[in-house]
């Protein structure tokens, strides 16, 4: 995209870098003075290190107690794939409550509504915990992830703030690879207080999760100056996301990176009791296993941090969504067909979430790269429609459910080859000019 020389960052003169890597090439602009505390400048590595937390409660609230969805439903009494649905709920929260929470941030500044949002998820996470059954569990994970989804959507949003075009795409990959040692470490831990404490424990570490970071908030700077910030009433930018909803550029971002969501998310809900009920991997080792996607989508946005200033950020977003439909191709074939064994579903759904550092960062960029003002909105709107397909991913699986992959599977098939289509609809723009 070409640099705007509008921009209001554009003249501002850069300080010690709060973000890492880029510094050199003074596309981080944070001079005004209503943006940057002292202790802010005191404590860049810290700054960045709590924008990756944000960014990483969405994940952390499910990867977590991943390993413990089988133990969960039995506890719980849950009928057979009602477990799926605390996803489900989860993800409910997380694409409603960013429809509230983006135009909010862009109103009002960005520090306010994540206060409130880590509140919320304290909330929720205790009520996770104290749970007696399953539709108590289901209401709270609602609670839960409408408090996450403010420190996401506002996160990406702070993005924005800083950075433009290519160079939001590169910082947004550089943020997801750091937070995804979160998802990665996460099942690992889940498994281990599975077997020493129990599931409750787990919820419990997100309620202390959720206190040290509003602790640690006094680190974080306000990145919305007033200049900046949206005059509109909040009925007004409700209104507005049916404008953005009707632009094809944000259109085609949000379908691409959407019908992806809905295959990671079949993949999250289903793999626990693909691979610990039907192939019998023990609950505590799942995390290895997990983990092995984590890995692949941290390689993958290496390589998209690394690739995005010369390739563009519409071209890797196309490979993605290509290699995520061939993987989903060949692994519903495979379990049609019952081949392969359990190697026949790790290592295509591992090329699948790998797919991840190529699409979502490039589609969240691309969607918000014209509408500076609006950032908040924007990132919400594509949120929502992101979390939203993963409602109907992960439901699809529990409803679906017969003891087998295959469900998993098809939904992750079809949602490879809808990003793929969707993807073609996109047009490559000039790269920014550093």
């Amino acid at each position: 995209m070409t640099h705007q020389s509008s921009s209001p960052l554009e003249n501002e003169t850069p300080i010690a870098p709060v973000f890492p890597g880029d510094a050199a090439d003074g596309s981080l602009a944070t001079g005004h003075d209503v943006v940057l505390e002292k202790e802010a400048e005191k404590h860049p590595w810290f700054v960045f290190a709590i924008l990756c937390t944000l960014m990483g409660f969405a994940s952390i609230s499910t990867d977590l107690y991943l390993p413990a969805m089988p133990v969960m439903g039995r506890q719980l009494h849950a009928a057979p794939g009602t477990l799926e649905w605390t996803i489900s709920s989860y993800l409910i929260g997380l694409s409603l409550g960013q429809l509230f929470w983006g135009p909010l941030g862009d109103k009002i500044g960005r520090r306010r509504p994540i206060i409130v949002g880590i509140i919320l998820f304290i909330i929720g996470s205790a009520g996770c915990a104290l749970s007696a059954n399953i539709w108590a569990m289901i209401g709270w994970r609602i609670v839960q992830a409408t408090g996450a989804c403010a420190n996401v959507v506002i996160s990406r949003a702070m993005v924005r703030d800083l950075f433009e075009g290519d160079k939001a795409a590169k910082m947004l990959s550089s943020l997801m690879t750091v937070m995804a040692i979160a998802p990665l470490v996460g099942p690992l831990v889940g498994g281990q207080i599975l077997a020493f404490a129990g599931w409750r424990v787990i919820f419990g570490l997100l309620v202390l999760v959720g206190l040290l970071t509003l602790l640690a908030l006094r680190w974080l700077p306000e990145t919305l100056p007033l200049e900046n910030r949206n005059p509109e009433s909040l009925l007004s930018a409700f209104r507005g996301y049916g404008e953005l909803a009707t632009q094809p550029s944000i259109a085609a971002y949000a379908c691409t990176g959407g019908f992806f969501y809905a295959g990671v998310f079949a993949y999250i809900a289903g793999t626990p009791f693909a691979y610990i009920e039907y192939y019998h991997v023990p609950a505590q080792a799942y995390g290895f296993l997990f983990g092995m996607g984590i890995m692949g989508i941290m390689a993958a946005n290496m390589l998209n941090a690394k690739w995005v200033g010369r390739r563009g950020s519409v071209s890797i977003l196309k490979l993605g969504a290509s290699l995520a439909a061939v993987s989903g191709i060949i692994l519903g074939v495979l379990s049609a067909s019952n081949q392969g064994g359990l190697l026949g579903l790790v290592i295509p759904m591992l090329v699948f979430v790998s797919m991840t550092g190529f699409i979502i960062a490039n589609s969240l960029a691309g969607a918000m790269a014209n509408f500076p003002k609006r950032a908040g909105s924007v990132s919400a709107l594509v949120g929502a429609v992101q979390y939203g397909s993963g409602i109907v991913g992960s439901a699809l699986v529990g409803l679906f459910a017969d003891g087998t992959p295959w469900p998993m599977a098809a939904v992750i098939a079809f949602s490879g080859m809808a990003s793929f289509i969707c993807a073609r609809f996109l047009r490559s723009t000039p790269k920014s000019r550093s």
